[in-house]
């Protein structure tokens, strides 16, 4: 049965959308502020979702805007948070930074109504759904993926899809439904997760960016 506690918190992926769509979506879903959950916050191939660019479309709708992609983005810069060059969400999880910025997440959906943004379309392609919506989920806030069409779909949609398509039910009868779980989000993550470029080709680190939204 799907849960039905806890405050909402929203996610939405900009993929090649035109600026007025993807805002319509926004204003749609009753969204007041989004928290950029990219690493960069920068497109190349949709520059309208480039930091601030992006940020004074929202401001003229009256929506804030916040970059956590440093706490909640998906390519982190420390080796360690790597298993074989694919970035590890259950290692990133529970980093300091990662946990601080849930908290300003929950903290921020008191006051307003947040939605999560990355670049990928489909939330089972993105860390917004399998690593910080996974968290946010197990602090008991309800997650709404808003789709390209406008629909939303939960967080325990996801988790049911993410079942069907590890093949739980030819598993271990005995396995609870956590395990089962857990074991799809690894294996889902492992195949869409960032991977880690030769050393040798590695991009300078990204400018730290700072805002205090919420």
């Amino acid at each position: 049965m799907e849960p039905r506690e806890g405050t909402k918190v929203l996610t939405i992926g900009h993929s090649t959308l035109a600026l007025d769509s993807f805002l319509n979506l926004l204003k749609k879903a009753g969204v007041t502020a989004v928290a950029d959950v990219r690493s960069t916050p920068f497109s190349r191939r949709s520059p309208h979702f480039s930091r601030d660019e992006f940020r004074a479309a929202l401001r003229e709708i009256g929506i804030k805007y916040v970059f956590l992609g440093k706490e909640l983005g998906g390519r982190p810069r420390a080796s360690n948070l790597y298993c074989d060059g694919v970035a590890d969400y259950e290692k990133m999880a529970v980093e300091p930074a990662f946990l601080k910025g849930i908290e300003r997440i929950v903290k921020g959906s008191n006051e307003h109504t947040i939605a999560l943004m990355c670049s990928e379309h489909n939330p089972l392609d993105c860390h917004r759904c399998l690593l910080v919506g996974r968290a946010l989920a197990a602090r008991k806030i309800l997650l709404g993926h808003i789709l390209s069409d406008g629909k939303t779909v939960t967080q325990y949609q996801i988790e049911e899809k993410l079942l069907a398509l590890s093949g739980s039910e030819n598993k271990d009868m005995f396995a609870t439904r956590e395990e089962l779980l857990a074991a799809a989000y690894r294996s889902r993550a492992r195949s869409v997760a960032y991977r880690e470029p030769a050393r040798e080709l590695m991009a300078p680190a990204a400018p730290h960016w700072s805002d205090h939204a919420f």
